[in-house]
């Protein structure tokens, strides 16, 4: 029988609703629902089952965890290329950084910044470029970018740093060749992140809802288009946790499609979707 042809019954779905919202908080309503079948369907069919009951029962004795991470992955959306959302990038360079420079004066040059929910790398890799174009003197700087993801999948995408021409469309040419180098000539045309900016960017597997084992502090945290997924508390919960481990004056990134109405918070707005402690 194919797995196409399963079907995925009400009692299954909201089982599936609640195990994925008490791990990973992603909220799946019934606009999801084919999503859901669809994707865990593909598991299925890999793993020879015969039932989406089945494969929740797989997944529960799964001591390992990795039928779990399987199962995070297909159900997580991982749609990005480079200078997404570029406002956020032209606010930073032109802005924020600026600012922090002139706070560094003659101190100590340090900067940290987390790219949570950083997809297969193109948002922290972007985030890198557009340090390194406004820093003086980057080499000079204590520059770290944490990228973190729930998807293991989407993690060795970004630590192997290799991009189809398209996911380039809105980072200008020029600045393209300076931090990536032609790894395929195609087609299509795939390019290879530049040991410069590779160094920089340290990527791990996190998931938000889980205690986090880094301290902080950090100056910048990207968080975008994550929180769409998340129900009200969960996303006050976490907007709450970045707001400890912000350094003073630190600023928080959310999606353009994201907002904190309705959310506790003590950050303040400076700009669309931009907040700062």
């Amino acid at each position: 029988m194919c797995v196409a042809h399963f079907e995925l019954s009400e009692k299954e779905f909201q089982r599936i609703s609640r195990m994925v919202g008490d791990l990973a908080g992603i909220n799946l309503h019934n606009g999801k629902r084919e999503l859901v079948k669809a994707r865990l369907g593909k598991r299925l069919r890999l793993l020879g089952l015969s039932s989406y009951t089945e494969y929740m029962k797989y997944v529960e004795e799964d001591a390992s965890g990795v039928e779990l991470a399987n199962m995070l992955d297909a159900l997580s959306t991982n749609l990005t290329y480079f200078f997404r959302e570029s406002q956020h990038l032209d606010h930073l360079s032109k802005d924020i950084l600026p600012q922090m420079i002139a706070a560094a004066g003659r101190g100590p040059k340090k900067l940290r910044v987390w790219s949570a929910g950083c997809s297969s790398g193109e948002e922290p890799y972007s985030i890198g470029v557009v340090l390194m174009e406004t820093l003086p003197d980057p080499s000079r700087w204590d520059v770290k970018i944490l990228a973190t993801d729930i998807s293991g999948q989407v993690l060795a995408k970004a630590r192997q740093g290799v991009y189809e021409e398209a996911r380039f469309r809105d980072m200008p040419a020029a600045m393209r060749g300076r931090y990536f180098e032609l790894a395929d000539a195609g087609p299509p045309k795939r390019f290879r992140v530049c040991d410069q900016l590779r160094k920089i960017v340290h990527f791990a597997r996190l998931n938000l809802m889980e205690p986090w084992p880094m301290q902080g502090p950090f100056d910048i945290i990207f968080c975008r288009n994550v929180m769409i997924y998340f129900d009200k508390p969960t996303q006050e919960r976490i907007i709450g946790r970045f707001t400890d481990i912000l350094s003073p004056g630190g600023v928080l990134f959310i999606g353009h499609s994201e907002s904190l109405s309705g959310i506790q918070h003590k950050l303040r707005q400076v700009y669309p979707t931009v907040y700062r402690t």
